[in-house]
């Protein structure tokens, strides 16, 4: 459990740079600070997914919450207006813990009110409830308003005041029902208060001082439909239960104990396990939603859909890790049904049009994915049957030239890229200016490449395809041979990161570490020693590796900013978190298993437990600025940071 006193409750810049998260396992979340306030247009308490995964609507923003004890007002709520922070209710708030919902403990006028937030799994619903732990003596009349505000507009966007908006609500005994606009669902809200009155008001000109940050909108308005009035002088708890779909106050109970029981079960999936490691169980759950009959996963919240590369990166230590086997292939059943001209999608888009293919490497993961499955499970014939002619046209595709020049060159290597597309997972773009566009053969596509084309050497000698055991091992051992004479870079003791012809890349980033975290390898153990070393001296972090080299005159050590600022140094030395799993791989199989290695892998690993404290809260940043302290960036909770922070800290045993 995850608790904050007072000292940081009651401090609105803690406070504020603290944000819990739910999640549905549809895609939908609701989310906010811990002091209350609205940071970011992404916060709310039902960000409903009406296209599962994505089709996010952010339908109920908040709860303006008020206690009237003795006639006396106090408000619960903080936002941020220009120029001030009203109300400033977090001067009341004692405390909040996930336990395992977010609980906040208020404490005005003798009276003690606590809150707590979760959301049933599988449904597009969240349940607030309010429990009266504690009455002074002289307090004679208690009494709880909320005010409802909805936005109902894409979670990308802002609300602003408008005339086509309905303020009609359909209202009877513990129901209220609202559809402000006809093309989106309606939220029907369950609730136990005593009464219920029609507002109809606009609360203007919230302000999100994260969105301010980003340079982006940054200002919003919400509506207010009604008010719902609790008296905490004949009853000791008042519930509200907003949702896609109808239900019934008194469910509330019910479905709380289902979900303590299904995260328990989450929780305790691996017996024996450092509450470290019961943490990022939790946390892994998160991002493993529906996409139609199967599964998938959100590759970071709040503003991120299912994306290939990050679904096949995060799927071992996600899925197999936990031992949840027939997620992982519901995953490769739903992603092999998008296959298209040997290409995995890059990502999936938020309304639901077509995928796009912009990406090398999805496709090399997937085939990654698929041996670390049946080295988990040695459930072979489910490849067979459902996956190997896949993965074998896939090869073929790759041979013969797919989209934006993907192809396998003379040399046996993997030619990527044209003008103006990014295709690795270095993949900023701002407008027509692609960061680091990486064009010819990159260091990682190479070992991802020469990986793939051994797991199919093993799968077709598995399955008795003479043939083709036969072709993929010798494109493995052209590949290999032409990597080790074009990509060592011998002045530097390590491996370039791009070769195109005659061109080297010399720039020291972390994608050669692949090279070595990777089953299979194409470095000797001298060579593979020395880029470690270099790699460990010029990148690593405490929470990561840096994209790349201080020393690298583009090097960029804060990630701030608008728009174009934050995209040009998203991978000019902004750290990445997800690479510390494949670095403390490659370190280990450079110096050996022993207790000085293990030792170290374990203070590695300690800086994450700190970190589980502060910004998305028991969840891991997806970046870091390169500049120490490492101010935690980007999305609060990212599905390959976690992933593979707790792959290695399950495999290894250093956690």
């Amino acid at each position: 459990m995850l608790e904050f006193d007072q000292s940081i409750c009651g401090n609105l810049r803690e406070a504020t740079g603290r944000e819990w998260l739910e999640t549905n396992g549809l895609g939908g979340y609701a989310s906010a600070t811990i002091s209350g306030m609205h940071t970011r247009r992404y916060h709310g308490l039902l960000v409903a997914a009406t296209k599962p995964p994505v089709g996010r609507v952010v339908m109920l923003a908040k709860l303006e919450e008020t206690l009237v004890i003795n006639g006396e007002r106090f408000e619960l709520s903080v936002n941020q207006y220009p120029g001030v922070i009203h109300p400033q209710g977090y001067q009341y708030l004692r405390s909040f813990r996930l336990a395992p919902f977010p609980v906040f403990t208020y404490e005005v006028a003798g009276v003690v009110v606590e809150k707590s937030v979760f959301m049933p799994h599988g449904e597009n619903t969240v349940v607030v409830q309010y429990h009266q732990r504690k009455k002074a003596r002289g307090v004679k009349e208690c009494r709880l308003e909320i005010h409802p505000l909805v936005a109902f507009r894409d979670y990308h966007g802002t609300a602003h005041e408008n005339s086509a908006l309905s303020p009609h609500v359909a209202a009877r005994l513990g129901q209220a029902t609202i559809q402000p606009y006809a093309e989106l669902p309606p939220l029907h809200i369950a609730h136990n208060a005593e009464a219920l009155s029609i507002t109809g008001y606009w609360y203007r000109n919230f302000e999100y001082q994260a969105e301010r940050e980003r340079g982006l909108d940054y200002h919003e308005d919400l509506f207010n439909p009604f008010k719902l009035a609790f008296d905490f002088s004949r009853s000791s708890e008042a519930t509200v239960i907003a949702s896609t779909q109808p239900h019934r106050a008194e469910e509330a109970e019910s479905l709380c104990a289902a979900e303590l029981a299904r995260r328990s079960a989450v929780a305790n999936a691996l017996p024996k396990q450092s509450e470290f490691v019961r943490t990022l169980l939790t946390a892994a759950d998160q991002f493993i939603v529906a996409r139609g009959e199967q599964k998938t996963i959100i590759a970071g919240y709040h503003w991120f859909s299912d994306w290939g590369r990050d679904t096949m990166i995060a799927l071992p230590g996600l899925t197999l890790t936990t031992k949840r086997y027939d997620v992982a292939k519901s995953i490769l059943l739903a992603f092999a049904q998008y296959l298209d001209q040997g290409m995995l999608p890059n990502r999936f888009p938020d309304a639901g049009e077509a995928p796009e293919y912009n990406t090398v490497d999805a496709t090399l993961w997937y085939i990654e994915a698929v041996r670390a499955l049946v080295a988990a499970t040695g459930d072979y014939e489910f490849v067979r049957e459902q996956l190997y002619d896949k993965l074998v046209d896939i090869i073929a595709w790759h041979e013969r030239g797919t989209r934006y020049q993907i192809r396998v060159d003379a040399d046996g290597l993997l030619f990527a890229g044209e003008p103006g597309v990014q295709l690795t997972w270095m993949d900023a773009k701002v407008g027509e200016w692609v960061v680091t566009p990486r064009i010819g053969k990159p260091v990682e596509i190479q070992a991802l490449w020469y990986n793939a084309l051994c797991v199919m050497q093993e799968l077709a000698v598995k399955f008795g395809d003479a043939a083709r055991a036969e072709q993929f091992g010798a494109l493995a051992a052209r590949a290999r041979n032409s990597f080790q004479q074009a990509f060592w870079n011998d002045e530097a003791d390590c491996l370039y990161d791009v070769v195109n012809g005659e061109t080297r890349d010399s720039a020291i980033r972390p994608n050669q570490i692949l090279a070595v975290s990777l089953p299979y390898t194409m470095l000797d153990e001298d060579r593979a020693r020395r880029m470690v070393a270099v790699v460990e001296r010029a990148l690593l972090t405490p929470v990561g590796l840096r994209s790349l080299s201080p020393n690298d005159p583009s090097y960029v050590g804060k990630y701030q900013g608008g728009v174009q600022s934050r995209d040009g140094a998203y991978h000019q030395g902004t750290v990445w978190a997800w690479l510390m799993g494949p670095f403390i791989k490659a370190y280990l199989r450079v110096h050996g298993r022993t207790p000085v290695t293990r030792r170290q892998t374990k203070v590695w690993l300690s800086q994450f437990g700190e970190h589980l404290r502060v910004a998305g809260l028991n969840q891991i940043s997806e970046i870091f600025d390169g500049e120490a302290p490492h101010e935690p960036r980007g999305c609060i909770a990212q599905a390959w940071s976690i992933a593979e922070i707790l792959r290695v800290a399950v495999e290894e045993k250093c956690a």
